[in-house]
């Protein structure tokens, strides 16, 4: 079977017209790119052998890990792939120098590790909810934007629940039902992407807004970018130890993908989380994350390296099955395991 008139164009026309925007939505940058897709896509998979790495994101690891499992099974060649999942940051510190063929990213990439980056096609493969979790023991069961901004966000300088409560009110919050205590804030480290998207989804509006108003002053990072989080905030990079520390606090606060909260099951109590257009509360879920009318939700993206893909039918064969095949026999089956949402552009 050969590769797909679909790969090669979407990589022919990313090479061709840089910057714009290829078939089926997706953001192409050519970087100083010179690169030829042709000869990939006249491979045929019986003649396919090399390798692919992929890096990245925790959240699409496992969408990336199921679709190389059913694609070794399915594809006919020896192809080796390894995937892995530090995190989107530093994923693309590995992806844009050319150290890896795809990075998995669960936020798009932002323009500073686009300056100094391969030339890339970006992929959306999914939809994903980032679900906002408390012990089973919390009295809360629906919470808002702006008592989220109170717990997590920059003006966040008490450690209690009544001083977050206090703070919520004074943002025009009616929340009941808060617990009293120490808050514990077990959440996604700075590596990660789900990090970065609650603080844009969440958080980064309200900072932006307050500190015009005078309300807060924000720190800036060794990057010179803005800090929209609580100035004592401390990372967790494994979503799995982070749900852990909430089920055994009672006082335990976080947020991971929703794919990981889900499958914790009890052990942890996900939050509503109010939708600001509706008035109401809304749990996350398939439906919910689809239609969006969950207010904490994101895209899922894939990053390919267009110039390896000219150079590497493995490549593209897997992009390509990523893509097609593995949606109907990977990522869908990953999906009902996990509630992950298949993009409108699969």
């Amino acid at each position: 079977m050969r590769i797909s008139k679909r790969m090669s164009l979407i990589l022919q026309f990313c090479l061709a017209l840089p910057g714009r925007s290829s078939m089926r939505g997706d953001v192409v940058h050519d970087g100083d790119s010179s690169s030829n897709a042709s000869d990939s896509s006249s491979s045929s998979e019986e003649s396919i052998s090399g390798s692919v790495s992929v890096s990245g994101s925790s959240t699409v690891e496992p969408i990336s890990t199921r679709v190389k499992e059913t694609y070794n099974d399915t594809v006919s060649g020896d192809v080796e792939i390894t995937v892995n999942g530090p995190g989107t940051s530093a994923g693309f510190r590995e992806f844009c120098p050319g150290n890896t063929d795809i990075n998995d990213a669960s936020r798009a990439i932002k323009d500073k590790e686009k300056e100094d980056c391969v030339p890339y096609v970006e992929l959306k493969v999914a939809f994903d909810g980032i679900a906002v979790m408390v012990n089973p023991d919390n009295p809360l069961e629906c919470i808002s934007k702006d008592d989220l901004y109170a717990i997590a966000g920059p003006e966040s300088e008490g450690n209690t629940w009544e001083d977050a409560q206090a703070l919520a009110s004074s943002l025009g919050s009616t929340t009941t039902g808060w617990p009293s205590g120490t808050i514990d804030v077990i959440a996604p480290g700075t590596e990660s992407g789900t990090y970065g998207s609650f603080i844009e989804i969440v958080l980064e509006k309200k900072a932006e807004a307050r500190a015009e108003e005078g309300a807060v002053s924000l720190l800036v990072d060794e990057n010179g970018d803005d800090v929209f989080i609580r100035t004592d905030y401390a990372g967790q990079p494994d979503d799995n130890v982070i749900i852990e520390g909430i089920a055994s606090s009672s006082n335990g606060f976080g947020w991971v993908g929703f794919a990981f909260a889900a499958a914790a099951g009890d052990a942890v109590k996900v939050l509503e989380v109010l939708n600001p257009d509706t008035g109401e509360c809304v749990a996350p879920s398939i439906e919910t994350v689809a239609d969006g009318s969950y207010p904490v939700s994101r895209s899922l993206y894939i990053y390919v390296n267009t110039d390896k893909a000219a150079t590497n039918p493995a490549l593209v064969s897997y992009v390509d099955y990523y893509l097609g095949d593995g949606y109907q026999d990977g990522v869908e089956k990953c999906v009902r395991t996990r509630c992950w949402i298949c993009s409108s552009s699969c």
